[in-house]
């Protein structure tokens, strides 16, 4: 084997609850080909999105040295806090984090070279493949294996274009598709008020909204239905379980953001009462209201129930009755766009949209705030 040759290493680490069920996934390729070289996953029990981050680079660094150790290594991962930490950018200051950031420079240190870089959680699609493999292995009781050797392993969707053309690769596996319903009317809705965990019902005209949505739902070939726990939601989904017979399953990780001290209050009046507090949040995906959720908390918990809805609706298609920022979210996610994306979303109340999951990476959407029901 010729010495020195370049090698890739894409590596992603998953916790569904962090800390929860956790496992972590990483493939090494050939840098010229894309030539998938060894793939290794693993559940690791209960652990953070950290420590199952860290534990596949550890694992593709390990399966990298075992192909050339003299190699220069490309590694490729969606974390950028091992990035930057591995990378000396960022100190490491988590006691958790240290002996697995000394594990991986110890298997890192033997190579030619070792350069570390960011990329979009879209662009790591089959080492997050792998560690979901892994975790679902789990939970049925079972190790992750390797698929068979005449399976050819599927082609992330490839980087943007220099011109800045999006990239595009066709997905070879059914999707799971997820019919994402935004609740019907509130007052607070309305008054356009911050709405986030206050429970409170639909208006006579939102549940009219409702029961259009089921009617539309009605003929769109769902079969399971998935809520947000809150009082709008659930009420919006009885609707639609009424015209198809279908259960409604609770899921809280899609329910609204927690506004705190903002719930019930204008943008007006929140810009009036907490001004500094209120430009941090649009600025910030990480900023929380006052006694709030940040969107990043917001998007850890709806990343986790897509996980979980994905694993037991597998191939399916979904209903999912839900609020703004979640289906926001699901949207910028299938899209690759970034959290900040989200203020530059519009969703009317019980409006619809569509977005579609392929096992093999890339994420489809379909439509977008569809409220053509609501006229008929």
């Amino acid at each position: 084997m010729t010495a020195g040759r370049r090698l890739v290493v894409e590596a992603d680490g998953g916790s569904r609850g962090n800390p929860g069920p956790a496992g972590f996934g990483a493939v090494v390729k050939d840098a010229l080909t894309g030539e998938v070289l060894a793939e290794a996953a693993e559940a690791i029990g209960l652990a953070t999105n950290n420590v199952a981050e860290y534990r596949g680079l550890i694992a593709g660094l390990t399966a990298a040295a075992g192909i050339d150790p003299d190699a220069r290594v490309e590694v490729r991962m969606d974390s950028k806090l091992v990035v930057e930490q591995m990378s000396g950018r960022w100190k490491i200051k988590h006691p958790d984090m240290r002996p697995l950031a000394a594990r991986a420079r110890d298997a890192a240190s033997g190579f030619g070279s070792v350069l570390y870089e960011w990329i979009p959680r879209e662009r790591n699609s089959h080492a997050d493949r792998l560690a979901n493999e892994a975790m679902d292995a789990a939970a049925r009781g079972e190790e992750w294996r390797p698929r068979a050797e005449e399976e050819p392993a599927p082609v992330p969707p490839p980087a943007p274009a220099a011109s800045g053309a999006p990239g595009w690769s066709a997905a070879t596996t059914t999707p799971t598709g997820t019919l994402l319903l935004r609740h019907g009317e509130t007052s607070l809705s309305i008054e356009k008020r911050f709405a986030g965990v206050s429970d409170v019902p639909l208006t006579e005209r939102g549940l009219a909204q409702a029961r259009a949505a089921a009617r539309a739902v009605k003929d769109r070939d769902v079969e399971a239905i998935v809520t947000s726990p809150l009082e709008r939601c659930r009420a919006t989904a009885a609707e639609v379980a009424a015209v198809t017979g279908l259960d409604v399953r609770v899921e809280d990780g899609f329910r609204e953001t927690a506004f705190g001290a903002w719930e019930g209050l204008t943008f007006r009046e929140a810009s009036e009462r907490d001004p500094d507090a209120l430009a941090a949040w649009l600025a910030d995906p990480s900023a929380a209201p006052p006694g709030g959720e940040s969107f990043e908390a917001v998007a850890r918990r709806v990343r986790t129930a897509l996980d979980k809805l994905k694993v037991r609706h597998r191939h399916k298609r979904v209903l999912v009755v839900s609020h703004v920022t979640p289906i926001k979210i699901l949207v910028a996610d299938a899209l690759g766009a970034p959290l900040p994306s989200l203020y530059r979303m519009h969703l009317d109340t019980a409006s619809l949209s569509r977005v579609d999951w392929y096992d093999d990476g890339p994420a489809s959407l379909r439509s977008f705030n569809d409220v053509h029901h609501l006229d008929a």
